[in-house]
C-alpha cells in the first residue's frame, strides 16, 4: 500500500503526541528537588517546547505568496 502525504502528517501527529506523552511522564518522574542549572531537566523542558511546536506547525495554515496575494492580508486579485 502506498502511502499519501495525509497518512505521513497522521503519522507525524501520532508520534509527536506519542514522543510528548512519553515526555511529560519523564519530567513528572524526575527526581526532586531540581536546580536551575540542571542542564538534562533543561534539556527535557527544551525538547518539551521542540515538540510543542512541532505539532503546532503541522496543524498552522500557511500562506503561500503570489503574484496575486502577494501578502496574507492583501485579498486575492481580480482581474
Amino acid at each position: 500500500m502506498r502511502d499519501t502525504y495525509t497518512d505521513c502528517l497522521t503519522i507525524a501527529r501520532a508520534e509527536l503526541a506519542t514522543a510528548q506523552r512519553l515526555l511529560a511522564c519523564e519530567i513528572r518522574a524526575y527526581p526532586t528537588p531540581i536546580s536551575g542549572c540542571d542542564a538534562q531537566f533543561n534539556h527535557l523542558l527544551a525538547e518539551r517546547v521542540r515538540i510543542s511546536d512541532a505539532l503546532a506547525q503541522l496543524d498552522a495554515s500557511v500562506f503561500v505568496p503570489t503574484p496575486r496575494s502577494p501578502s496574507p492580508g492583501a485579498g486575492v486579485e481580480s482581474r
